[in-house]
């Protein structure tokens, strides 16, 4: 009988301050307007300046945890995917299970961006696929607040701060695609477009962790490119059609990007999570910060199939098919 990965739990956790397109238009040469034709963004959150990405990825995680009903002493892995961490070293990871008080196991970062939560699930379901673990924290944390150069109108407009978690556990299936877990993950990059999205700095570089630098409209060709790609490619592996689609839960970048992998899909767009308009771009937090918000409120139940796609600086980008 096959292990798969399920998803025990959900949780997720954003900053009390929100900054609205007004806001922005005191601070930076924009409008509401052109905000919203480019990205979908009405507002979104920023982190206050002594909140870290450690301390919003331990609250995802004690979120998920409750919503699993398991404690501390029954993870025995911990995963999280960041682009801003605390410290250039230890880890995010060191730090949620040393704050939790979680058993010594596997405690590592991922940085693959805004791709860096399925680079994170699908990791996590390989090392449960190997019987190297039984319930792995799963974490997508940022503060893109604090790499935003905020006098950059292009740029500023689109990032922002939280985090999400899920809770892998191992479990046999012997229903195929119909059994609940994690049944596949697509995981790509191409490093000779690493300059369309970067930062200006780096520990080994300038000595600082730099500013976002952006080449928006080359990015959204590629993105738009890259999506349809693995989408394609995930419903082949799985032998299914896009009907078999309950919801796409993409990362939550540009609700342009959003809207055209849908229409790949033939997907009405209330089949769609999106939370870009009230969250903003949070890399590899947006993807289990509305995966979060879609099961709390109902909208995702229990043996529904969902498509997980991303892409982000790399450039990297990736697919994951799993029955919730």
């Amino acid at each position: 009988m096959a292990v798969t990965s399920i998803i025990k739990g959900t949780g997720s956790y954003l900053p009390e301050k929100v900054l609205t397109n007004a806001d922005l238009e005191k601070m930076v040469d924009t409008t509401d307007e052109w905000i919203v034709q480019r990205s979908g963004i009405k507002e979104r959150c920023i982190a206050a300046e002594n909140e870290t990405t450690g301390m919003m990825a331990i609250e995802a995680a004690k979120s998920a945890m409750d919503a699993a009903g398991f404690s501390a002493s029954d993870i025995d892995g911990v995963i999280v995917a960041t682009t801003t961490p605390d410290r250039t070293f230890p880890s995010v990871a060191a730090k949620v299970q040393g704050e939790l008080n979680i058993p010594h196991g596997l405690a590592f970062d991922i940085q693959a961006v805004c791709t860096g939560f399925v680079y994170a699930l699908a990791t996590a379901d390989n090392f449960i696929k190997m019987g190297q673990a039984k319930r792995i924290l799963v974490i997508g944390a940022e503060k893109m607040s604090s790499i935003v150069d905020w006098k950059d109108r292009t740029t500023c407009v689109l990032f922002a701060d939280g985090a999400g978690a899920v809770i892998l556990e191992a479990a046999e299936n012997d229903k195929g695609l119909e059994g609940q877990g994690i049944h596949s993950t697509h995981l790509y990059a191409n490093g000779s477009r690493r300059e369309l999205l970067q930062t200006s700095g780096g520990a080994s570089t300038t000595g600082d962790a730099g500013v976002i630098e952006m080449q928006g409209r080359d990015v959204f060709k590629y993105a738009v490119t890259y999506m349809a790609d693995v989408v394609e490619e995930t419903l082949k592996h799985n032998n299914i059609s896009s009907d078999a689609i309950d919801w796409l839960v993409p990362h939550q970048a540009n609700i342009r990007i959003i809207e055209s992998t849908a229409k790949k899909l033939d997907m009405p767009m209330d089949k769609v999570v999106v939370t870009v308009d009230r969250h903003g771009n949070t890399s590899a937090a947006s993807i289990p910060l509305a995966l979060d918000e879609a099961v709390r409120d109902g909208r995702i139940k229990r043996g529904e199939m969902l498509l997980i796609e991303a892409m982000g600086g790399g450039l990297t980008w990736g697919a994951a098919l799993v029955r919730f």
